[in-house]
């Protein structure tokens, strides 16, 4: 045993036995035993897993002797059960930010109804009629709990989700808090956000809390919006020296009128105009970024819009007590508009006018003027105005609630960063990585960047992870690139598996970056790409966190690029046997590298066969039950996940394809095979026929052409699997759309002949059956003369049928074989149509003493014609 082994082994067998986790039933049977556990440092099961546990079993429903479902009794047993889950819930001091992280809705809802219960308080009370002076101290924190939990889930679901009956939240929030107090100890409010709320709903009611001046705003705002009128217009233009509004709530009515206006009330277009003119100066006035409203409401401006642009910039400054700055953001915004505007006439109606003039000195305001005069018409200075950005002041009456927005929508890691010290600076207690739902981050990095001391750093590292990867997913490609690079730079300084991390996750960045981009167009990926992909292959950094789609993405992408000659020979034999994407990947570019030899290789393609055929096994880990369905599924995704979500080489698409195909079709009780490329070099037979899961096999098969075709649309060769798979499944519709698509594809729409490989006779049999299928009996009869050996039989028997659901008469014209016309001529009562026959078998191209050539060309016409004809039906 080497040194290291040994070291190894010592460390293994010093470490102690972790213990068997503690049952919920041990709980019913020890009654001191809840106590004891929930002392423990770590208790295993946590807190709140025992919690769901409890009611979990509190709640399951019985059985009768009639096998009917009964609901859960109410016994001494379940009764323990929820008594227990209460104390539970009170060892964590009723912590609804804990609870609501680790409870679903529903549970936590059962949970606080049983603590109603307890307390005495009576169904179906309403506890806004409920007088919490005359109740116990237990009873009116009941009460407050439910109703603190139901306005919260309320406003976390962002209105108007409907709760699982948590009851409407009929009590006054604010005589609650008067006369418990915000420091109650089952009770933490942060009174500063529990006002914007408060601010925030006052649109629709008004608040006792509320002072009168706001609410009367509010309450005008609300009815003008409902009345369309331009009072509104005249608010928010006062608003713009007062600074009542918050910008929210400003932005917030402007999406409403311009949503209105889009529905087709265009009587608020000039309403919309003016609030988005009064928003943004308001924002230049505070140092904000102009909206893009703003921009394409100017792109084509007027007399009148200037006109009332310079008078909202004159009615929202005091030219008196303005700052210095103030009036240099103005001067500043109306110089970028005049250079914005292409038309003389109304740059000088701003440059005369007396804002302009008071605000810019003489030497800028002539400056200005002499550089719009030279300016050549020819010259388009149309550009949009630039504002420098604005950072907002460490300051305590900064809205919390704001900042936590602005984090929300920023992609700018410089701004974000910003942002979170100014939020940790105002307060130390909140996670402020958690204020969004949608930011995510793998589990597998999770555990390693909570684990980070620093709250400021955890947050900045989390929030930077996260929005770069919803940018990656969403095609940001630049955002996610300037996010990940900002986040390498901080984990760099402290964390070297942090770094690797953010190293792994920008190289499938760039990854993306190049399908999506140079990729598109074939062109093949810098060297260094190459490089680094093979680094991320042959990495042995130990506890490094992974993900796999990271090591399916580099093997997906050396599998595009053709980079066969390093998987096939270079790769290293540890890594093959190691890493399960690799050695796939290794046997699929082996495979695809001997298809074009003369001597198609068995002996890789067998190694490859052997592989999937195991994938796709039912061991007995995966029995034949629900779960074990789902199991393997999940199990074939994992393992296979390289090869229908990444790949899109035609040839290894093909190979793929070809191999399922296959596997498909050596199950016993096929009836129709699907036809694929190279099928003769896997394996016939497999030796436990019955271990292989051909339903997932099936499930496959389906998956893999859809997204094959998604790769490229014009494939025959995939277009006929995917005609052969509705084929195999009765739908012959669909069937005859995918099998005419593969024909036209490959002979320009029908003008050309298809090539014999893919309108082979079994594809123009499965097309006569399906028309058969559909009663489109002429057709039938038609696609009988493409076969190699004419079907008399077949033809003669459905010109026969009477109930044709097809043109009929008008299909006779695509008939080129003179023994069918003369059988149609015997079996047609109609003398009009049968002397349209006679005249067709005398025409001088179907004669039959023509060259072979002659009669070929007759044929190759009526096809085309006859396939046009089907193409049209069917597509």
């Amino acid at each position: 045993m080497s040194a290291e082994a040994a070291d190894r082994e010592a460390v293994t067998s010093s470490r102690p036995c972790t213990p068997p986790q503690t049952s919920w039933f041990e709980f019913l049977l020890e009654e001191a035993l809840l106590e004891t556990h929930l002392k423990k440092a770590c208790p295993d099961p946590p807190p709140v897993q025992l919690i769901v546990q409890f009611l979990e079993q509190a709640s399951k429903p019985s059985v009768n002797e009639q096998n009917q479902v009964q609901p859960p009794p109410d016994n001494k047993r379940n009764r323990i059960l929820k008594l227990l889950a209460l104390k539970v819930a009170a060892h964590l001091k009723w912590d609804l930010d804990i609870l609501e992280k680790s409870l679903s809705v529903p549970v936590l809802n059962m949970l606080l109804n049983e603590l109603l219960c307890i307390s005495k308080v009576p169904p179906g009370t309403k506890h806004v009629d409920v007088d919490l002076a005359s109740l116990t101290p237990t009873t009116a924190m009941a009460i407050l709990l439910y109703n603190r939990w139901a306005i919260r889930t309320i406003v976390q679901s962002s209105f108007p989700v409907k709760l699982v009956k948590p009851g409407p939240p009929q009590l006054s929030l604010s005589s609650l808090i008067l006369q418990l107090g915000s420091s109650s100890l089952h009770c933490t409010i942060d009174e500063k956000r529990l006002a914007g709320y408060c601010q925030a709903c006052g649109v629709l009611t008004s608040s006792s809390d509320s002072s009168p001046q706001q609410s009367t705003l509010y309450s005008q705002i609300h009815c003008c919006m409902r009345c369309g009128n331009y009072q509104l217009v005249k608010i928010f233009l006062e608003d713009n020296l007062t600074l009542i509004l918050p910008v929210q709530f400003r932005q917030s009515v402007l999406r409403e009128l311009f949503q209105k206006a889009q529905q087709g009330n265009e009587a608020l277009d000039e309403i919309c105009f003016r609030i988005c003119t009064c928003n943004t100066v308001c924002d230049v006035m505070q140092g904000r970024t102009i909206a893009i409203q703003f921009n394409q409401l100017f792109l084509k401006p007027s007399k009148e819009k200037i006109d009332f642009l310079l008078e909202v910039c004159s009615r929202s400054i005091n030219l008196e007590h303005a700052s210095e700055s103030l009036k240099r953001k103005m001067a500043a915004f109306l110089k970028n508009m005049c250079v914005s505007l292409e038309d003389l006439q109304l740059v000088f109606m701003i440059s005369s006018h007396e804002l302009f003039i008071t605000l810019l000195k003489d030497d800028e305001r002539k400056l200005l003027v002499d550089q719009m005069r030279k300016r050549s018409p020819r010259i388009n200075l149309c550009t949009k105005p630039v504002t420098s950005f604005y950072d907002i002041p460490a300051s305590a009456s900064v809205n919390i609630g704001q900042l936590e927005h602005q984090l929300i929508l920023s992609v700018d890691p410089w701004r974000i960063r910003q942002i979170l010290i100014e939020l940790h600076g105002m307060t130390s207690e909140r996670q402020f990585w958690t204020i969004s739902s949608k930011w995510e981050v793998p589990n597998v990095y999770g555990s390693v960047i909570l684990g980070i001391k620093d709250n400021l750093t955890r947050d900045l590292v989390y929030i930077l992870m996260a929005k770069g990867l919803h940018c990656s997913a969403i095609k940001d490609f630049v955002h996610a690139k300037q996010l990940f690079v900002a986040c390498l730079e901080l984990v760099t300084e402290f964390s070297p598996k942090l770094r690797q991390v953010m190293l792994n996750e920008m190289l499938l960045l760039d990854i993306y970056t190049h399908e999506a981009g140079a990729g598109v167009s074939g062109d093949r990926p810098p060297s260094d790409l190459i490089s680094r992909v093979r680094g991320y292959l042959e990495m042995r950094v130990p506890d490094i966190p992974l993900r796999q789609v990271v090591a399916e993405e580099c093997v997906a992408f050396m599998l595009n690029w053709r980079e066969n000659e390093y998987l096939t020979m270079q790769v290293p034999l540890l890594l093959v046997q190691t890493n399960p994407y690799v050695k796939l990947g290794q046997l699929l570019a082996a495979t695809c590298k001997e298809l074009p030899g003369p001597k198609e290789s068995r002996r890789t393609a067998k190694d490859l066969w052997e592989v999937v055929v195991q994938i796709c096994s039912v061991s007995n880990q995966h029995k034949r039950g629900n779960d074990g369905r789902v199991s393997l599924i999940k199990h074939r995704e994992s393992t296979l996940g390289i090869m229908y979500r990444y790949v899109s080489e035609p040839l290894v698409l093909t190979t793929i394809l070809s191999l399922f195909v296959k596997l498909h079709n050596v199950r016993e009780d096929i009836v129709n095979d699907i036809a694929a490329e190279h099928i003769s070099i896997w394996p016939s037979t497999i030796p436990n026929l019955q271990s292989v899961d051909f339903e997932a096999v099936a499930v496959t098969v389906k998956e893999l052409v859809s997204y094959a075709l998604t790769i490229n649309s014009n494939n025959h060769f995939w277009l006929i699997i995917q005609a052969d798979i509705y084929f195999a499944t009765n739908q012959y519709s669909a069937a005859l759309h995918y099998y005419l698509q593969a024909g036209a594809v490959c002979s320009d729409f029908f003008n050309k002949m298809v090539p014999p490989d893919v309108y082979t006779d079994q594809v123009i049999k499965r097309m006569i059956k399906c028309c058969s299928l559909l009663n489109c009996h002429t057709q039938v009869a038609i696609l009988c003369q493409f076969l190699r050996e004419i079907d008399y039989k077949t033809a003669f028997k459905a010109l026969q049928e009477q109930n044709s659901h097809d043109a009929m008469d008008s299909y006779y014209d695509y008939i080129w074989d003179i023994t069918i016309l003369e059988y149609l001529t015997c079996i047609l009562s109609s003398e009009i149509v049968k002397a349209k026959i006679i005249k067709a078998i005398g025409q001088t191209e179907l004669n039959a003493s023509n060259p072979e050539e002659v009669l070929q060309l007759a044929a190759q016409r009526r096809k085309k014609k006859f396939l046009q004809a089907m193409a049209k039906l069917y597509f």
